[in-house]
């Protein structure tokens, strides 16, 4: 039995920045992964496949250039599966062996098996050749999520999948239902209709994204149904039946029934907790396998932190580094800091879409006198060069102080434009930084001065700059 300063479960992005935060402060460190290869749900199933695939099928389709050469443009007519899981298996190496690295050099002991409490400080990791046992003074507890397999869903891994193994079936869907209008749900209907694969997608909200600014998701939808998604909202589903002729029969609560060549089912995840033994601490996890903490992410064990997915929302992997950090300068005495104000949220589907601060739902109902700037893509000459002319940016400002409240864009670049308004909020600015400021000619940042003064010619009084 070895012991260490902290032993850390789950190498994707929260156990990674947990693992080697506590390694810089100097501590004995091990990290435990029951997977084959490290890097969790995020490396291996979920956010790099996934956005891998984007790209390939981006590329491959020629969807960025059709704007230009015409909708019937493609680089590559038939595309197989094998040409999508390609890029995506190279981007994964990659990034497993740079995580590979990153634990050698700060000298963060690997352990392989399946990890769970004998006590609040001992470890019990199941492996192959029988069991190991490893104690330790702090745990962060990072093991994320799966995706959520109702009983009364027959998967079969072949027609009938969850959102972790579209990758292993061994041919594109030539249709598909997709069961959930969550942000998986969203980003693969939007990626497989731009193969050009009848999609419908199916979810018992009245529009997409509640979260998101309502505009940007009327855009969203808008270009949607145009790349061939058929969206079912204020649905449900009743029953899912595999037929004789391979078939997948859907039954809906209020809709004529649809049939496809496959249906994801893509609604939620779980926390992947139910092997940690929790009740032999003490602990235990809520309905959807998630785990409750303090601002500092400790359980009510205080030792015991936990971070990333498995405590719930945000679920994103930038988020559950910052997490990982901030739970490992706790443990040790360390300060630090999250800003949880100024989340910002990207969401990879096509187009795009990311935000952040409020948005003009959260701004009504406080009652705060807000003001509305736009730039659209086919206004700026990046847009027209990169032939997104559907994009568009909209800053949120408070009429009075001239305050950036929120930023929210749709179109290509937005998850990286959406940083500059962040940085500026960051700082309590006003919209006028982005009047004064001169931006590199052509780029999409220019949508920021656009705007801006799009904002201030639209309030009722004349404009006057404010100190």
């Amino acid at each position: 039995m070895a012991h260490y300063d902290l032993l850390v479960i789950g190498t994707g992005p929260a156990g990674q920045k947990a693992a080697v935060q506590a390694a810089k402060l100097g501590k004995k460190v091990g990290i435990v992964e029951r997977k084959e290869v490290l890097g969790g749900v995020c490396i291996n199933t979920g956010t790099i496949p996934s956005k891998s695939l984007r790209e390939a099928v981006l590329y491959l389709s020629g969807f960025r250039q059709r704007s230009m050469y015409g909708a019937g443009y493609r680089l590559k007519k038939t595309i197989t599966i094998e040409d999508l899981a390609f890029r995506a298996n190279h981007v994964i190496k990659n990034e497993v062996r740079i995580v590979e690295n990153q634990m050698a050099r700060n000298r963060i002991d690997m352990i392989y098996g399946t990890a769970g409490f004998i006590d609040p400080h001992r470890l019990r990791i199941l492996q192959a050749a029988g069991s190991i046992e490893h104690e330790a003074d702090f745990v962060v507890i990072a093991v994320g999520t799966e995706p959520a397999r109702p009983a009364d869903i027959p998967f079969d891994r072949e027609s009938i999948i969850d959102t972790d193994e579209l990758l292993t079936l061994k041919h594109i869907p030539k249709s598909i239902v997709i069961v959930g209008g969550g942000v998986i749900g969203t980003e693969y209907a939007s990626i497989l209709a731009t193969l050009g694969a009848p999609v419908t997608l199916i979810d018992k909200r009245p529009r997409l994204l509640e979260f998101v600014d309502a505009e940007i998701i009327e855009a969203l939808q808008q270009q949607m149904k145009e790349i061939g998604v058929t969206l079912c909202h204020n649905e449900e589903v009743v029953a899912i039946k595999k037929q004789e002729d391979g078939q997948v029969h859907v039954r809906l609560k209020q809709a004529e029934p649809i049939e496809a060549t496959t249906l994801m089912y893509a609604i939620g995840r779980v926390g992947a907790t139910k092997d940690l033994h929790l009740d032999a601490v003490g602990l235990k996890a809520d309905e959807r396998g998630r785990l409750a903490v303090n601002e500092h992410f400790q359980t009510a064990v205080p030792h015991i932190y936990a971070a990333g997915d498995v405590i719930g929302f945000p679920a994103l992997a930038s988020t559950s580094m910052q997490q990982g950090r901030h739970a490992s300068c706790h443990a040790f005495g360390q300060p630090d800091r999250t800003d949880t104000e100024l989340l910002p949220y990207g969401i990879y589907a096509i187009p795009e879409i990311s935000m952040v601060g409020r948005n003009e739902e959260d701004l009504t109902k406080a009652d705060v006198p807000y003001g509305v700037g736009i730039a659209r893509y086919r206004e700026i000459a990046r847009g027209q060069l990169i032939g997104d002319e559907t994009g568009l940016l909209k800053l949120l400002f408070h009429q009075q102080t001239r305050q950036l409240l929120g930023v929210h864009a749709i179109g290509e670049g937005a998850t990286e434009l959406i940083h500059i308004g962040q940085a500026v909020m960051a700082y309590h600015g006003q919209i006028n930084y982005f009047i004064d400021t001169v931006f590199n000619y052509p780029t999409l940042a220019e949508c920021y001065k656009v705007a801006a003064l799009d904002g201030i010619n639209r309030l009722p009084r004349p404009w006057a700059p404010t100190n």
